[in-house]
């Protein structure tokens, strides 16, 4: 090694050592060399030449190893004379050297024993052969005797794994003493060059870009200092991040958090770790909706990257503090940092970073962030250092269009803009009308050959802008994959039930489509796939889709300004615009915003002025956030005072901001506030909160434990409550009524003639369960009569059993369109309410499990909640546990004889792919990874379980020593 890099010896040993017992060569019975005969000789040369040869193709194992054995060995004369000494003597003084060569490197098992045929008169002393060299050959030729596999495996494959363990040894040794001048700890930032390989056989990445190793040689990193980077989007920050993760997970053996802002790029990323966990043996372990076990299973021999919402990252970190097992992260990385000043959302994640900074000191916290104004004070809050890129793989062209003409964006001209070109185009009178923004000449310059994204302000626009496209295209369009195409309107079909949306239904042929919550989870993954396969050119669609799934496109147009009725964001726009562009496919990417005259002077200020601040949220709806911290502080006993309390916001973003953000008083008065607040809702009890008195009542530790909402927290404990006196069991209805969100109630406004014929189609009992919680069947008739009702009737209750009846519908039918339809409510909300209820259930059931006079839910809410999180026939049900099948994958699979998660796992993808229609290889092989890996973290869930019960308890009482006798 070059001198200033860190020195680490490696002693490469033999998977499988030979009994010490194994045939020892026949020796002269006075010492010697042993005879061999010809055959076994040339076996023997042969077998040596197989190893060496068997090892230099791929690499020099050894490297300076000669260097090494002439300083070490051959450079020490006096035991070079002792060793000639032994030779010219008939003495068997040379055996012991011998044997610990073979003792050092596997036994003579992995040789063939050497036979003599002459007799043993014959039989004299062997002339001198030794030289200084041959020590050096006989140390080598040994070593590569231990590199050599043994019989029973193949030995490529051992020899590969021995070379991995021995990177990933010398990786660790080197995380242990790293110092900060070293930042090269290994063949790939630290890992094993198998980790190189993987990325470019399951990513295709070969190399990474300049920016990303510059990232990962920062000093910082390689001293796990905390570190934010922000790059523009599609800039590659992902990869950096993976890259650390699997550094922490096979290097330091530490388990890892991601956190993701989405359910659907948590499944994504579950999907595409899986191949690379099953690869490098690290388990990935999803946290949404529903999924997750709290607190997770202990793996003593396995490391865990779990991936998860932010509100789902926030339950698992609080079970790691409960169960004293939050010093095994080693590593959390949050994905938008930015994300923070976003609602109640943000709060939960500065409660989540705050909780892992304060508790655990050996916790590395890595954020991701888009360009943000005050990106300093996320620096002090995460105690980080900050790296920042403009970079881009693709250079993005920035234009507006007002009229006919397009501008390209440039902050040095006076306006704003620079005169760019006309756009060409031939309308006629009616196809002016019907598109005076010029969308169709915009996107036709583009599609078919590249793809095109057109963000609308609303839904119904998505839908609107994607037919008026088609209306006008020419029949070339209808031809272009046209196969492709009419596998993808048949697969929209079976996810539909034998139903499809006519908009799609008419769009989809010519390759055009929209995409927006109005969709199911099963549409919105179709509509992606053929999207990102160029089956599909278009798609018009709103701007959720730049939040999450990552689909880039040549050219990206923002049909307007405004998200609904609210003007754009800065934050807003960069996301947008930053889908343009494809990384290895276009050499450019061009935004296009289109603008009316009266927005001119508003889009100036957007496209030129400074990126937004970032705020913390905790004091936001009545210091909801705040709440909710200190409760879950007291009942983690990370906080039994005020003081203790203060300590801890020491360390959060808003004591950073507090000067902007306390404005009624500071930071002390808004705790005191929040302490007497909690007590009077009997949620905590605080004789002196200036003492160590604050505990958390049963309530209390009822509602952190389940994430419940502070402001529902008392509404269900009443409903639970309420519901046990008369709790009805031959349906479900009265369940579902418990678990309906209380959040998604307003969003609701009833059909009151499809509620009547519901409520009349319902049994007696469950008519009797609804006038029970105050929703009589006369209150529903009077309404859909358009009557006056004066009696006294909860609307909420009315709106919570409505949206009850539809999850009842549901969970009958399984069919989200047949169930839209009857009720008259898009599929993107019915699917919504489905999985919202799905992990409200889940909440429930862990606020039940505190409570004692709760105990008949446990079992009632647990099972509830799996039918609720999958929604399909019971044999569906383990297929569906995979990340990312659906039902309609889940029957094809079904159908295709794959029934439970062993076939799925044992299944080869080029067959999976030929036998499942419309199902790429790559799919495939990303399905057979995530069964596998799931199959394996159940295997292993198990193995625990046994392990726990047979090991010997630690406080196992002992005999008593006995007396001595007197």
């Amino acid at each position: 090694m070059s001198s200033g890099r860190l020195q680490v010896k490696i002693k490469r040993v033999c998977e499988k050592k030979g009994s010490r017992d194994s045939p020892k060569p026949h020796r002269r019975a006075g010492g010697g060399r042993p005879q061999t005969c010809s055959p076994c000789r040339s076996n023997v040369m042969a077998e040596d030449a197989e190893r060496e040869q068997l090892c230099s193709d791929s690499e020099d194992l050894f490297g300076d190893w000669d260097s090494v054995l002439g300083d070490s060995i051959l450079g020490d004369t006096s035991l070079l004379q002792k060793l000639d000494a032994t030779e010219q003597q008939d003495h068997p003084g040379q055996t012991p050297f011998k044997e610990e060569l073979r003792l050092q490197g596997g036994d003579q098992s992995d040789t063939p024993p050497r036979c003599s045929n002459r007799p043993e008169e014959e039989q004299g002393p062997l002339p001198k052969r030794r030289s200084r060299r041959s020590v050096a050959d006989l140390v080598k030729r040994t070593m590569l005797g231990n590199a050599a596999a043994p019989a029973a495996a193949p030995r490529t494959a051992v020899l590969k794994k021995a070379v991995v363990s021995e990177e990933i040894s010398v990786a660790m040794q080197a995380m242990e003493s790293i110092s900060s001048q070293t930042t090269d700890l290994g063949p790939f930032f630290g890992l094993p060059s198998k980790v190189k390989e993987l990325m470019h056989r399951l990513r295709g990445i070969q190399k990474l870009y300049d920016w990303q190793e510059a990232c990962l040689n920062l000093d910082c990193v390689q001293q796990r200092r905390n570190l934010i980077y922000s790059l523009p989007t599609s800039g590659g920050k992902t990869l950096v991040a993976e890259i650390l993760i699997l550094r922490e997970l096979l290097c330091r053996r530490k388990d890892c958090l991601l956190v993701l802002p989405y359910i659907s790029l948590v499944q994504e990323k579950v999907r595409g770790l899986a191949s690379l966990g099953l690869e490098l043996d690290f388990l990935v372990e999803e946290y949404a909706g529903s999924r997750g076990r709290f607190p997770p299973v202990r793996r003593r021999n396995r490391t865990s990257l779990y991936v998860a919402t932010i509100e789902k990252a926030h339950s698992l970190v609080n079970s790691l503090i409960e169960t004293g097992r939050l010093e095994n992260l080693g590593l959390l990385v949050v994905d938008e940092l930015h994300m923070l000043g976003e609602g109640s959302r943000g709060a939960v994640m500065e409660m989540t970073v705050a909780k892992v900074q304060h508790l655990s000191k050996n916790t590395q916290v890595i954020g991701m962030s888009a360009t943000l104004g005050n990106i300093q004070d996320l620096q002090a809050f995460l105690r980080a250092e900050l790296y920042s890129s403009d970079f881009r793989p693709v250079q993005l062209k920035e234009f507006v269009k007002v009229n006919d003409s397009i501008y390209e964006v440039d902050p040095t001209q006076e306006s704003g803009f620079r005169f760019s070109r006309l756009l060409p185009f031939k309308y006629s009178s009616s196809m002016q009308k019907t598109d005076p923004d010029h969308i169709i000449a915009l996107v036709t310059e583009v599609i078919p050959a590249h793809s095109c994204l057109i963000f609308c302000p609303t839904k119904k626009n998505c839908e609107n802008v994607a037919a008026m496209i088609c209306k006008y295209l020419k029949g070339d369009f209808l031809r272009h994959r046209e196969a492709e195409k009419s596998r993808l309107l048949q697969d929209l079909q079976d996810g539909g039930g034998g139903s499809m949306c006519p908009v799609l239904r008419r769009t989809v042929p010519y390759g055009v489509a929209y995409h927006h919550s109005g969709l199911t989870t099963e549409e919105r993954r179709l509509l992606e796939e053929a999207f990102s396969h160029g089956v599909l050119c278009l798609l018009g669609c709103t701007s959720t889709l730049a939040a999450g799934i990552n689909l880039p496109a040549r050219r990206v147009i923002l049909r307007s300004p405004y998200v609904a009725t609210e003007f754009l964001k800065r934050t807003q726009y960069k996301q947008m615009v930053g889908r343009a562009g494809r990384a290895g496919m276009d050499s450019v990417g061009e935004s296009v915003l289109i603008l009316q005259e009266k927005d001119r002077s508003a889009a100036k200020v957007l496209l030129c002025s400074p990126m937004e601040n970032c705020y913390s949220r905790l004091l936001e709806e009545d210091a909801k956030g705040l709440l909710t911290l200190i409760l879950s502080l007291i009942g983690l006993n990370v906080a039994a005072s005020l003081q203790q309390l203060q300590d801890f916001l020491q360390g959060t973003l808003l004591c950073v901001q507090q000067r902007r953000l306390c404005t009624d008083g500071g930071l002390q008065d808004a705790v005191l506030r929040c302490i007497h607040t909690l007590c009077s809702k009997d949620l905590i009890t605080a004789a002196d909160p200036h003492a160590a008195t604050l505990q958390v009542t049963r309530l209390g530790r009822a509602a952190y434990k389940g994430g419940v909402d502070l402001t529902f927290c008392h509404l269900l404990y009443k409903d639970l409550s309420a519901g046990l006196e008369g709790l009805l069991l031959s349906s479900f209805l009265h369940l579902l009524y418990l678990v309906t969100p209380y959040e998604l109630v307003p969003q609701c406004s009833p059909n009151w003639m499809i509620y009547l014929r519901q409520f009349t189609s319902l049994s007696a009992a469950e008519q009797k369960m609804s006038a029970a919680i105050g929703v009589p069947e006369s209150f529903v008739a009077r309404k859909a009569a358009g009557q006056t009702v004066k009696k006294g009737v909860d609307a909420a209750q009315a709106q919570r059993l409505y949206l009850a009846l539809v999850l009842l519908c549901l969970l009958k039918e399984t069919s989200v369109w047949g169930v839209a339809e009857r009720f008259q409510l898009s599929r993107g909300f019915v699917q919504t309410l489905l999985s919202s209820a799905a992990a409200f259930c889940s909440c429930a059931l862990h606020f039940a499990e505190e409570l004692e006079e709760l105990w008949p839910f446990r079992s009632l809410l647990a099972a509830l909640t799996q039918r609720l999180t999958y929604c399909v026939k019971a044999e569906l049900v383990p297929l569906m546990e995979v990340a990312g099948v659906m039902e309609a994958r889940a029957k094809q699979l079904y159908s295709a004889g794959y029934r439970t998660l062993t076939h799925l796992a044992n299944a080869d993808p080029a067959v999976l792919s030929r036998t499942v229609e419309n199902l790429y290889t790559k799919q495939a092989a990303m399905m057979v990874a995530s069964a596998k890996m799931l199959l394996s973290e159940k295997a292993a869930a198990l193995q625990e379980e046994v392990d726990e019960l047979l090991a010997l308890p630690a406080d196992l009482p002992l005999p008593d020593p006995p007396r001595s006798q007197p």
